[in-house]
């Protein structure tokens, strides 16, 4: 069993074992968090990755000479395999960065009281099918993506990041292992998230446990 030895700032551990733990069916923030913090993904080519990571945030002027723009909505998402299927394990067009952004709980669920599925908020939510590790559609289980814009990019880059590491190398040594063998796949340590706040849970629908 080849376990990745590469170091992540967050607990990791094997698919297999913690798949087991996830609802079945239902809309359900599957993330990796503390009582402090939560992690997020992004994907971006590596100039822009480079970039963020040496800034510690997205509004900062080589981020954006690398080609970030802070006027266009970016996209969140909770869920490492999520992120794995839409990057093709960090191998799309300028997608080949992943960024494990770790942003304050407070500021998550300021983001999930403002997310809508329709209009020009600052925020858009959706909720698509999960994925299976080789990318099958599991389309009983929903995953949150959560789209940012004006005054939401803003604050998010501001004030809610806490770090930002490039994980691409640990993607790519574990993109093998998802379509192989399972067995052999670590990922960071995920459960359902646990909203501090009712009316962020309820304003996004997310199903009880």
């Amino acid at each position: 069993m080849a376990i990745s030895r590469i170091t992540l700032p967050m607990d990791i551990t094997l698919y297999c074992q913690q798949a087991k733990l996830w609802p079945s069916r239902g809309q359900h923030i599957l993330a990796h968090y503390d009582d402090q913090s939560i992690v997020v993904y992004q994907a971006y080519n590596q100039q822009i990755a480079k970039a963020a990571v040496q800034a510690n945030n997205f509004h900062a002027e080589p981020v954006l000479q690398a080609g970030y723009s802070m006027s266009r909505m970016s996209w969140i998402k909770t869920n490492f395999l999520w992120m794995m299927y839409r990057s093709g394990w960090a191998s799309k067009p300028n997608q080949t960065n992943i960024l494990a952004i770790r942003i304050s709980r407070q500021g998550f669920e300021e983001i999930l009281l403002n997310a809508t599925t329709q209009g020009s908020g600052p925020v858009r939510l959706q909720w698509d099918p999960d994925h299976t590790p080789s990318g099958e559609k599991i389309t009983e289980r929903r995953a949150i993506q959560l789209g940012l814009r004006d005054n939401m990019i803003e604050k998010f880059s501001r004030d809610f990041i806490i770090r930002i590491t490039d994980i691409t190398d640990f993607a790519r040594d574990q993109a093998q292992n998802a379509v192989n063998s399972c067995d052999s796949l670590t990922m960071p340590v995920e459960r359902v998230y646990a909203c501090l706040n009712d009316d962020a849970a309820k304003n996004v629908n997310i199903d009880v446990v």
